[in-house]
């Protein structure tokens, strides 16, 4: 269990399923589907949904880039979370958010598998949450032109060494879409 002893509900974090960050993903809409599945299924079983949205001088607030995808509509209870680093975590109001919903562990979904995904995983173990990666809902595009391994084979690298990922008092790993399972709180 996470070392937030007084957190125990989990939660899906929705990490930015923008339109300007997943237009050439790898993959998109196979992800982007697993991801609403994920989302409704979340919602039916009462775990909260916490979205993510990155802003920065490439994807400019309000601009068609920096919106959610039309295949995902964040419910009106559901707080978006505005970052501008990697880590979801760095600089932003999710540490908050999840204290007040209670929230201990995190199934994450979303892009880039290689940046924010990365960052957001190791941003949440080494604050004391369980994180797991669902590993088939999240994506990146081709970034081998600057030397980095095609997409299928970041997703496949970063599911290989999060499933085997550990801290003291914490949890790791990977599931897949269909075999995640929210914990009902106590």
């Amino acid at each position: 269990m996470s070392t937030l002893a007084e957190r125990p509900n989990d939660a899906l974090l929705v990490i930015d399923v923008q339109n300007g960050v997943v237009a050439q993903a790898h993959e998109r809409d196979a992800v982007v589907g697993r991801i609403a599945a994920l989302v409704e299924r979340a919602r039916g079983e009462g775990a909260p949904v916490v979205w993510v949205r990155h802003a920065d001088e490439d994807l400019p607030r309000e601009s068609e880039g920096w919106r959610i995808v039309s295949e995902l509509s964040p419910a009106e209870r559901e707080p978006i979370v505005e970052k501008g680093y990697c880590d979801a975590f760095a600089d932003t109001e999710l540490e908050p958010v999840l204290a007040g919903l209670g929230v201990g562990r995190l199934f994450v979904v979303g892009a880039q598998t290689d940046a924010c995904i990365r960052a957001t995983l190791h941003g949440a173990l080494v604050r004391g949450y369980d994180a797991t990666l669902v590993s088939d809902a999240h994506t990146t595009e081709d970034n081998s032109r600057w030397g980095a391994p095609p997409p299928d084979q970041v997703i496949l690298h970063t599911n290989l060494y999060w499933t085997y990922e550990t801290m003291p008092g914490r949890r790791a790993g990977t599931v897949t879409a269909a075999d995640l399972a929210f914990d009902p709180s106590p």
